[in-house]
């Protein structure tokens, strides 16, 4: 390959992808490719992306012509969940040269033998039962955190998900990658690795090609506290049924992992519940809160919810919301329930209209601002430990605290990606929190 090409890329979707892309973008630099921003002049542009996201198909028409707007002679090649389930109509889009799936997207730099362009996108794509196998990923150079993938694929069947169609079985990195690749991000300087996957806590499934688990999620966690030169440790989405007590004892205890979890409940319906064959009902849930906060009342706790999801009654709603509006979380990600294409839920009565779909993720999401803000609060006057972010925003540098308070500060260069112990002291207007350099920190500075 010509070392004068230049790539860019752009990202959809997950934490997952975020590792993927840079894994790819790595591949590109060992065969001499330069890697410049996505809004800059490329010889090809790769878009990664995402079944999950809402009108899907416009976001990456609109990516696509943005690419072309740089440069109309590029090659653009599409990959990822969308890729694998829909090529022909990403392949059908004007100015898209190549679409991979499942498998063929970890090997791009195969399939580019120049960059001429085409007249049809060219697709390769696999049948999603020959996804069986692990490429391991981490993304770094990007961001102050990296992105360490432990795990791909699913095994569940909810009934609203493509993922399993996207992204294939159940599958885990070798608890040797594993360390192997956090080891190689440490050696980079980078303070905070977060945990990703597609059910991370079913780590192990898979491991050696089998279905057996040859280690669990807590033996993971166990082995990756023991990497030298790991500042944090963070936990990204897990299932409740598989978030088992050990495992959060051990984050109470462990001075790598941070006090922050993300755990789906989509709904506080059991009726729901069943409807969307979720492994748990909600009682799991209260129980897995009640834990955390048991031996870690300062833990950040997110949560996923699904609104109007066929068959939700207005009961059903406000069930939910008096359920999450009780319960002691931090924060909510709302999803706006959208139909994907075979899944079960597609073909299930009891459609709810858009408009009350909306209504009801307003009404969530006013309910998380509630509830980030009622956490915030209970922060002010603790002492905390502060990561600044690498990014100037309107003159402000950015941060998160152990316990995934957001922070910020006039902006300094010198602060990014730098630890230091913060008191909490106040809620700005924009709802971020203030704090003051502690007396120790101060003393450490000087």
């Amino acid at each position: 390959m010509n070392a004068s090409k230049k790539v860019a890329f752009y990202t959809l979707g997950c934490k997952l992808n975020f590792s993927e892309t840079s894994t790819i973008a790595r591949d590109f630099s060992s065969e001499g490719f330069e890697r410049v921003d996505f809004s800059e002049k490329a010889d090809i542009y790769v878009i990664n992306t995402c079944s999950v996201t809402e009108n899907a198909d416009k976001r990456f028409k609109t990516i696509v012509k943005q690419a072309q707007k740089a440069n109309p002679e590029a090659f653009v090649a599409a990959i990822g969940c969308y890729a694998q389930l829909k090529p022909q109509e990403l392949a059908d889009v004007h100015g898209v040269d190549l679409v991979l799936g499942a498998t063929e997207k970890f090997k791009i730099t195969d399939y580019i033998n120049d960059l001429s362009k085409n007249d049809f996108g060219e697709i390769h794509s696999c049948e999603i039962e020959d996804a069986d196998f692990y490429v391991g990923s981490y993304s770094i150079g990007d961001r102050t955190r990296a992105f360490l993938k432990v795990q791909d694929g699913c095994d569940y069947k909810c009934t609203y998900c493509t993922i399993p169609l996207a992204r294939g079985i159940s599958r885990s990195d070798t608890l040797q990658n594993v360390l192997k690749n956090a080891a190689e991000i440490s050696a980079q300087g980078i303070k905070e690795i977060v945990l990703t996957g597609v059910n991370i806590g079913d780590y192990g499934k898979g491991e050696f090609g089998n279905k057996k688990h040859e280690h669990t999620f807590f033996e993971l966690c166990a082995a990756l506290d023991k990497v030298p030169g790991i500042d944090r440790l963070r936990i990204s989405s897990i299932e409740p049924n598989l978030l088992k007590n050990e495992t959060i004892d051990f984050v109470a205890r462990s001075k790598t992992f941070v006090p922050h979890f993300h755990i789906p409940l989509q709904s506080g319906s059991n009726e729901l519940l069943r409807l969307m064959k979720r492994r748990y009902q909600r009682e799991l849930y209260v129980d897995r809160v009640h834990k955390i906060r048991e031996v870690m009342p300062h833990a950040c706790i997110g949560v996923d919810v699904i609104v109007g999801f066929p068959g939700e009654t207005e009961a059903h709603f406000l069930d939910t919301y008096h359920f999450l509006n009780e319960l002691d979380i931090s924060y909510l990600h709302v999803f706006t329930y959208s139909e994907r294409d075979n899944t079960e839920a597609a073909e299930m009565e009891g459609v709810i209209p858009k408009a009350i779909r909306h209504k009801r993720s307003k009404m969530f999401r006013g309910l998380s601002v509630k509830k980030r803000r009622a956490f915030y609060e209970q922060q002010i006057g603790s002492i905390r430990t502060v990561l600044f972010e690498g990014e100037n925003k309107e003159g402000y540098i950015h941060g998160f605290t152990e316990n995934y308070v957001k922070v910020k500060a006039p902006w300094n260069p010198e602060l990014v990606n730098t630890l230091h112990q913060i008191e909490l002291t106040s809620i700005d207007e924009d709802g971020l929190v203030r704090f003051n350099f502690t007396e120790a920190e101060v003393l450490r500075q000087s």
